[in-house]
């Protein structure tokens, strides 16, 4: 049986530049800065004090009132996302096998936000001491897919990923796969992601992950730059769907792209830190592309990884040189969390997003904040700095890493018939 093609006909966002795929787009492209002050919680005794939050959110458009009160805020922006998807994709399940259509979501922290609050309320309360009964469901990490299937009521394949900065990516490899092998018409895929918490800010602080600099907080999040210093924590979500090219061409589906390669790889190497020679990513890249089939000269835009951290950026650079050193002149290259920090697992979806309307539109989002490009990296790269740049972009490749040494890469095309 040969390979099914798989493409992109719906898509959601929500972000810290915006709270659908159209205002994420155009701020993206006109370099929106989401990096503010915490406004979650109280950071005076926190080294960090500003992040990238959704503003805004209005959680009432898509889900009642009791969904908002038994579920975690990650899950709450999955469903939102999903909603969104699902509207743009106009798939009708009531003329769907229910079982053709599934899901894989991701989440790097699920409801750790959830968990925290309900721990401290707990040992706060000297009187009555008791959990909340939905704090076990708020806080699973695969509650979020589940919540999603029962909601548009998708009875397929379900279930979440988990493997840190490149859950998304994970997710969305599976279900190209099960597509492809013909196990899946259709699936949401993505992750969401809600960490501005005193825990996960307090844990990357612990872990000097994390840019300190709450004086120029504006501009800290500078990938490439000599004087990048660490990450800017982000939030939200992103789905995609993925659906069977002969499928979506049936039901007269609108098409964004064709995801054409993933692949994924270990470092083996250590707990936090890439491998410094880029082994493992390099690997990866080079099998994504040689499943999507496109010259390493058609690729024309990658989102880069790129978290601003020493020696993650330089590590990702090592690897791209083994990859593509000799097509320089025609990789463009982005870091979008320059924009929106690093939404940790969710970080993928929302940079497939950008993939895939950079291909639609021929038009690649800058890098903001970058002024002096680290010494130690090649300087003949074209890295997008501060304003969008139109070119024909054939192929575009997204790099997520996660701590544990997970490289993922996925590539989205044209779409050819």
């Amino acid at each position: 049986m040969s390979e099914r093609r798989v493409v992109i006909t719906g898509l959601g966002a929500l972000t810290p530049i915006g709270n659908d795929v159209e205002s994420f787009w155009n701020n993206a492209l006109a370099g929106t800065n989401g990096v503010k002050k915490i406004t979650k919680f109280d950071t005076s005794k926190f080294k960090t004090q500003f992040a990238a939050e959704v503003t805004d959110f209005d959680p009432n458009k898509y889900l009642s009132r009791a969904e908002i009160k038994r579920n975690d805020l990650y899950t709450q922006y999955a469903i939102h996302v999903c909603a969104e998807a699902m509207e743009d994709s106009g798939i009708n399940m009531e003329t769907m096998d229910p079982f053709d259509a599934g899901v894989i979501w991701g989440s790097g922290q699920g409801g750790l936000t959830t968990m925290e609050q309900e721990i401290m309320s707990y040992v706060e309360n000297d009187k009555n001491p008791r959990y909340n009964p939905f704090l076990i469901p708020k806080f699973l990490t695969n509650m979020a897919a589940g919540l999603v299937s029962m909601k548009f009521g998708l009875m397929g394949i379900n279930y979440a990923t988990v493997s840190a900065c490149a859950t998304a990516n994970s997710a969305m490899m599976d279900a190209f796969n099960y597509i492809k092998m013909g196990k899946a018409k259709v699936f949401l895929t993505g992750a969401s992601e809600s960490p501005i918490s005193d825990a996960s800010i307090g844990g990357f602080n612990a872990l000097k992950a994390l840019a300190t600099d709450n004086e120029n907080f504006e501009t800290a999040s500078r990938p490439f730059d000599k004087d990048r210093t660490g990450f800017v924590m982000g939030e939200g979500a992103a789905c995609i769907i993925l659906e069977d090219y002969e499928h979506a061409k049936a039901r007269g589906a609108k098409i964004y792209a064709e995801m054409l390669g993933a692949s994924m790889t270990a470092d083996a190497y250590h707990m936090t830190a890439s491998h410094p020679e880029g082994k493992g990513a390099s690997v990866a890249m080079e099998k994504a592309i040689k499943e999507s089939g496109l010259d390493k000269s058609q690729i024309n835009y990658l989102n880069a990884h790129a978290t601003s951290t020493p020696k993650g950026d330089i590590a990702e650079m090592n690897a791209l040189s083994k990859v593509f050193n000799e097509h320089k002149s025609t990789l463009n290259i982005g870091a979008s969390k320059s924009m929106t920090g690093h939404l940790l697992g969710a970080a993928g979806a929302i940079e497939a997003i950008l993939c895939i309307k950079a291909v639609q539109e021929d038009v690649i989002p800058p890098t903001i904040n970058t002024k002096d490009i680290d010494e130690e990296i090649d300087q003949d790269w074209n890295i997008i700095l501060d304003d969008a740049k139109k070119t024909t972009v054939e192929g575009a490749m997204s790099n997520s890493f996660g701590f544990g040494g997970h490289n993922t890469v996925s590539i989205f095309g044209k779409l050819i018939d």
